[in-house]
């Protein structure tokens, strides 16, 4: 089966944290592809060999030549490429090198750490996403969530703790190699069953020490649905955090039980979901949006570069857009063909921030391409419409853009996200209908007073025409401003972060 992705920001995780005026991501997560001299491949500038003449020959100057050929062939702006001498580079810093300078999602990772979370949802770590509001001195770490049942939720961290100390050193100022080389180690483990120490601040302000052991984390990816009374109105609510291949049922469970507490409205929060499987996007979106509205309409299109207008160049096939799925789909154990349940709703609030990419983002842009009405709650998202094929070459697998994904509208220019805003129109452009809110951590995730959930039942009420003022962040979280709420990092792995196809 291939497999069909959109792009991330880049790779996080070790190397994350930093000293002073370090970049915070410089420090390569796995190493780099060796290998022999590969000599005797000829390189001449503006002549390219079929990119399978050199796949699996696994040392440096044919994997070089792989990558040269391979983005040639199918990279979406493959003509602005440079064109270098693969003899001169190692792998990785070539594969770094074949890309357009505005290309923010080329990236790659090992194999085998791919395929682990891509097909069953299972990641080594603690089972606490990290909020990274500052990566070098003072480094300000803060808990998002935690996956229930795991480590960190085991060892009492939530939402809105932050990370004060690792393995006995400082997190906040800390600024030797070795204290970052520690942080890292601590805070994203290699491995299971790796042992660390870490002080915490509560958010009542207490510290406490805790130690966490790393463990296989099966991620929960719908949490929290509920019912929420206003005005004698039900309004749904559910967090939705990533489009893997146990979501499908568990989104089908979660819409039927808010069907069948015959919600007027529903609050999607999509604030953390970086991606996944596009169909999961538009599975949800039906779900979402029923049969009136979608039948016979396309939930995304995608268009290659230049040398494929008709064509699919991965698979030879013509190329087909993606429907609104009506049924299960073969997704994991899942078997196919079941109706799925529907709520008929002609709006939606989404709760987003810079963390809401890829399939999420396809959620909002393939409802508002059926004049579902959207309404953003929160911050910009990422901005990318869009993706490509993940491609394993010796043991690594890389990700270059390849297409750019429409609505049925043929709306795709959100490279730069979707924006809330309350002069924005709720179906049409990037600019769309709503209010920014920043991200609450003094409150659960699903608290009614929580500041985008808040916000989003406060622009409701007001029937989608005023937006309350923005609320400040608690004073020992430091994020007073949604600038400085744009500029936090959330590392995720990269199947987390991304648009996923599945060939039919």
């Amino acid at each position: 089966m291939n497999r069909l992705l959109a792009g991330w920001v880049g790779l996080v995780g070790i190397g994350l944290l930093s000293g002073c005026g370090g970049s915070g991501n410089n420090a390569d997560p796995f190493p780099p592809n060796g290998g022999g001299g590969g000599g005797g491949i000829n390189y001449t500038p503006g002549v390219f060999q079929p990119s399978s003449t050199f796949a699996n020959q696994c040392n440096r100057v044919a994997e070089n030549h792989f990558l040269r050929s391979w983005t040639n062939e199918f990279y979406l702006w493959y003509d602005d490429v440079p064109d270098l001498n693969p003899a001169n580079y190692e792998t990785i810093e070539y594969f770094d090198l074949l890309k357009v300078p505005q290309d923010r999602f080329h990236d790659w990772i090992d194999t085998e750490t791919w395929e682990q979370l891509s097909q069953a949802g299972v990641l080594i770590g603690y089972g606490a996403q990290w909020y990274i509001i500052a990566s070098t001195p003072p480094r300000q770490v803060i808990v998002a969530f935690t996956e229930p049942g795991s480590p960190a939720a085991n060892a009492g961290l939530e939402r809105g703790d932050e990370i004060l100390r690792v393995d006995g050193e400082d997190l906040v100022n800390g600024d030797t190699q070795q204290i970052v080389d520690t942080l890292n180690a601590g805070l994203f483990p290699e491995d299971d069953g790796e042992e660390h120490d870490f002080r915490v601040r509560k958010r009542s302000g207490q510290e406490v020490d805790i130690t966490m052991v790393s463990d296989e984390i099966t991620i929960v990816p719908v949490q929290n649905v509920k019912t929420i009374e206003t005005n004698g109105e039900r309004v749904g609510y559910m967090l939705f955090n990533d489009h893997i291949a146990t979501s499908q049922l568990a989104l089908v469970e979660a819409i039927e039980t808010l069907r069948d507490a015959d919600i007027d409205d529903l609050v999607l929060d999509i604030r953390y979901n970086g991606g996944g499987y596009l169909d999961i996007a538009s599975q949800l979106a039906y779900m979402i949006a029923g049969n009136s509205r979608t039948t016979g309409q396309v939930f995304e299109r995608i268009e290659f570069n230049d040398k494929y207008p008709n064509t699919n160049p991965i698979t030879g096939a013509p190329l087909q857009p993606t429907p609104f799925h009506t049924t299960t789909i073969s997704i994991g154990n899942v078997a196919p063909g079941a109706p799925l349940p529907t709520l008929d709703l002609d709006r939606v609030y989404v709760l987003t921030t810079a963390a809401t990419c890829s399939a999420s983002e396809a959620i909002m842009n393939g409802l508002r391409g059926v004049n579902v009405d959207v309404y953003q709650i929160g911050s910009t998202t990422c901005g990318k419409p869009y993706g490509f094929y993940p491609e394993d070459n010796c043991d690594i697998t890389y990700f270059s853009i390849q297409f750019q994904g429409f609505n049925a509208k043929d709306f795709g220019d959100y490279g730069e996200g979707f924006e809330p805003d309350i002069a924005g129109s709720p179906n049409e452009g990037a600019l769309v209908s709503g209010c920014e809110a920043p991200d609450d951590f003094d409150r659960d995730l699903g608290d009614e007073q929580e500041t985008m959930l808040a916000t989003a039942l406060s622009f409701r009420a007001s029937n989608n025409q005023a937006c309350p003022p923005v609320t400040s962040f608690a004073p020992d979280k430091q994020l007073k401003t949604m600038e400085t709420q744009r500029k936090a990092v959330m590392p995720k792995h990269p199947f987390r972060l991304n648009r996923i196809y599945r060939d039919m």
